[in-house]
């Protein structure tokens, strides 16, 4: 049996931060930036380069999110 365990506790949604989009919490990067990186190439080691404050886990969150 294989056990999946959810990410989606990082992901956060506030009408008064970001215009109230998905972001990861404690963080103002939504889930749409992390998309649209992903999406014109950038790997997730690029990524998290790029913004310090995120983890791996936090992109797979917004993998798993727009799922």
């Amino acid at each position: 049996m294989v056990t999946v365990t959810s990410r989606l506790d990082r992901i956060a949604v506030d009408p008064g931060v970001v215009h109230g989009k998905p972001r990861i919490r404690g963080t103002r990067v939504t889930v749409q930036v992390i998309l649209e990186l992903l999406a014109a190439g950038e790997s997730i080691d690029e990524l998290l380069s790029e913004y310090d404050e995120l983890t791996r886990d936090d992109v797979l969150a917004a993998l798993e999110y727009a799922a």
